[in-house]
């Protein structure tokens, strides 16, 4: 049976796939790669544009499974070389499973978007505003050139339309989620970390922890050369 990476698969869908004899793994190196696309899609289009991005991982069958037809359309345009099925076939499907010889890779996130600016990025719009937690000195170059009318707030409590947050190492990363479980059902709660850490604080242990508190990522994007940023929305019950 095959070791599967999986995304946004609920627990009953998890356990049926463990029911089949398959493995569930946080290994990159896996056999196959399922990504339920009844939960944003959008999301789960740009998991696979990133595994396609790397040399190790771009080999590894990326299987879809379910999703609005609208939603899906155009992820089948991205990735004609993945798997599209249904629940009820999974498990066939996974059997059949091999190793992509020249598989097709998408432009990445980062590049599609590079011509936008950082505020167009974490979505802000005219007439807002911008709430940073923990900025560091040169905040408003980092998030550069703004759209009228905007203005930033320092305030964490302040529900503003977009919430940056910069966590620069572990330690921090409990506050600032503990206050992500309080105000992303109002807000676009940006958590953003310096790039290149060599502690091994990226974006894994950021999306594990905020997952295991009722947060789910949904868009990441580079801020600039030093910072990269990641979305998160309360998970849906």
């Amino acid at each position: 049976m095959a070791r599967l990476r999986i995304f946004q698969c609920s627990e009953e869908q998890s356990g049926a796939l463990k029911a089949a004899g398959h493995e569930i793994t946080e290994d990159k190196l896996c056999d196959a790669v399922v990504i339920n696309l009844n939960r944003l899609p959008s999301h789960g289009r740009e998991v696979a544009t990133a595994l396609r991005g790397s040399k190790s991982t771009r080999h590894i069958p990326i299987v879809f499974v379910e999703g609005a037809p609208e939603k899906v359309a155009p992820i089948r345009q991205l990735l004609p070389d993945a798997v599209y099925t249904t629940w009820p076939k999974v498990a066939a499907v996974l059997k059949k499973l091999k190793p992509l010889e020249n598989p097709i890779v998408p432009a990445q996130m980062m590049d599609r978007y590079a011509s936008r600016t950082t505020a167009q990025k974490l979505g802000v719009k005219e007439h807002s505003a911008i709430t940073v937690v923990d900025p560091p000195r040169d905040y408003a170059k980092v998030i550069g050139e703004l759209p009228p009318h905007v203005e930033f707030v320092e305030d964490p409590e302040s529900l503003s339309s977009v919430t940056v947050c910069f966590v620069r190492d572990p330690e921090a990363l409990p506050e600032i989620l503990d206050l992500g479980r309080r105000i992303a059902g109002k807000t676009k709660f940006w958590i953003c970390w310096p790039k290149g850490k060599k502690n091994g604080f990226n974006d894994i242990p950021i999306r594990n922890s905020a997952v295991a508190l009722g947060l789910v990522d949904y868009k990441v994007c580079s801020l600039d050369s030093i910072w990269s940023g990641m979305v998160f929305a309360l998970k849906r019950k």
